[in-house]
């Protein structure tokens, strides 16, 4: 069997990988990038199901548009204006099956064969996988705890005019950084002077601990003149209602928002309908402010409990930004103490002490930083995160047999 040439340079997913270790009994993952089904509105999404097929029994189950179900259009509509994006109008965004379609969209009808991408790095590690497969060269700028750095961006757009810039702005995966509201506004104002097409992917924006992070790129591009036409928004409720609806979608210019129309028509047809109409009711219902008042309150909760065993547990062994949201804690080991700095290797010692977390190295397009790891704290309670962290620090201190 001759394989496509594309599948050459893209491996599978080291996260998907690792899951196959975590049969272990008593293990506690930190590995996990999916949020904590605990915190699922059961209820919620039970009565928006039965609402559904109350009110549209006929288009819920039968085959729809490729753009999506028009009810739930104007509400993501009304959702993403909720949020400062105002004048999104329910034809300019297209329904995709989950965000990483809408990415996958991205890819298909932008990338040829050889063709630039910038991303971040570290960035989410199917991004990567999505625009290798479609022959992107993928070139990185660095990511600090302000996000990307906008001046070494700015030189790479002119040194390499990459077909789009792909970040993560707001609690990004891995890093778990913010963009400043400074470097969003200098990101903007680039993409219009380079005329460059930044993509954002906005799936954790809304799972923020204390005060709200700053206007989404897409919600400050009514600031900066042009800007709209160089922006492509993918969003997702999988975060922040349920994985298993797979429900996302893409905001971008005409052009683009058609070929990634009739690109999704190849692909699946349409989104379920069923799952749309069901998140539809679900939005128009009005139980999303309470859902995530709730997720955020536990999640803020956890991630200090993190923060606080991280720095109880390593100290000096470890360098972090305490995160403002998300789902992540982004590390780097240091080697202090003659600990493990190598996160591939504490990962394997990590597991024989019956804890798990995803190495950091396979999130960078190039140049990986091998010291990093990735710590997700959203699907583990208080007391079992502290019992992790105490489980890491002895996996640290372990020396090679």
């Amino acid at each position: 069997m001759r394989l496509a040439t594309r599948l050459d340079h893209v491996e599978t997913s080291a996260i998907r990988e690792l899951f196959k270790l975590l049969g272990k009994p008593g293990i506690i993952s930190f590995a996990g990038g999916f949020p904590d089904a605990a915190l699922f509105d059961v209820d919620g999404i039970r009565e928006a199901t039965q609402a559904a097929l109350s009110a549209h029994p006929g288009a819920a189950l039968q085959y729809g548009a490729t753009e999506g179900f028009d009810p739930l259009r104007e509400q993501l509509a009304a959702y993403m204006a909720a949020k400062g994006a105002t004048g999104v109008a329910p034809t300019d965004l297209i329904v995709t099956t989950g965000s990483q379609q809408a990415l996958d969209l991205i890819g298909k009808t932008l990338i040829s064969p050889g063709d630039k991408v910038i991303v971040e790095a570290p960035t989410f590690l199917a991004s990567i996988q999505c625009f290798k497969l479609y022959g992107a060269e993928l070139i990185t700028v660095p990511v600090d705890g302000q996000g990307a750095d906008v001046d070494l961006l700015e030189r790479l757009i002119e040194a390499h005019r990459p077909k789009f810039v792909y970040l993560i702005p707001t609690f990004g995966n891995p890093s778990g950084a913010t963009m400043s509201l400074k470097r969003r506004r200098r990101v903007l104002e680039l993409a219009v002077r380079t005329r460059t097409l930044v993509v954002e992917d906005d799936p954790y924006g809304d799972l923020y601990f204390d005060a709200p992070p700053p206007p989404s790129l897409l919600a400050l591009s009514n600031e900066v003149p042009g800007a709209r036409d160089c922006l492509a928004h993918c969003g997702s409720l999988s975060k922040v209602l349920a994985p298993g609806l797979r429900v996302g979608w893409l905001i971008a210019p005409p052009l683009l928002l058609a070929k990634a129309t009739m690109c999704k028509q190849f692909s699946d047809a349409h989104t379920s309908t069923f799952a749309q109409a069901t998140a539809a009711q679900y939005l128009a219902a009005g139980r999303m402010p309470a859902t995530l008042a709730r997720v955020r309150a536990i999640y803020a909760q956890r991630a200090a409990a993190m923060v606080q065993a991280l720095r109880q547990e390593l100290g000096d062994a470890i360098t972090f930004v305490a995160p403002r949201g998300g789902l992540f804690v982004w590390a780097r080991l240091t080697g202090a103490n003659g600990g493990c700095a190598d996160g591939a290797l504490l990962a394997q010692r990590a597991i024989e002490q019956g804890v798990a977390f995803v190495p950091g190295a396979p999130f960078y397009a190039a140049n990986p930083d091998r010291a990093t790891l990735r710590l997700s704290f959203a699907t583990v309670d208080e007391e079992r995160i502290r019992e992790g962290v105490r489980r890491l620090a002895v996996a640290t201190q372990m020396r090679a047999n």
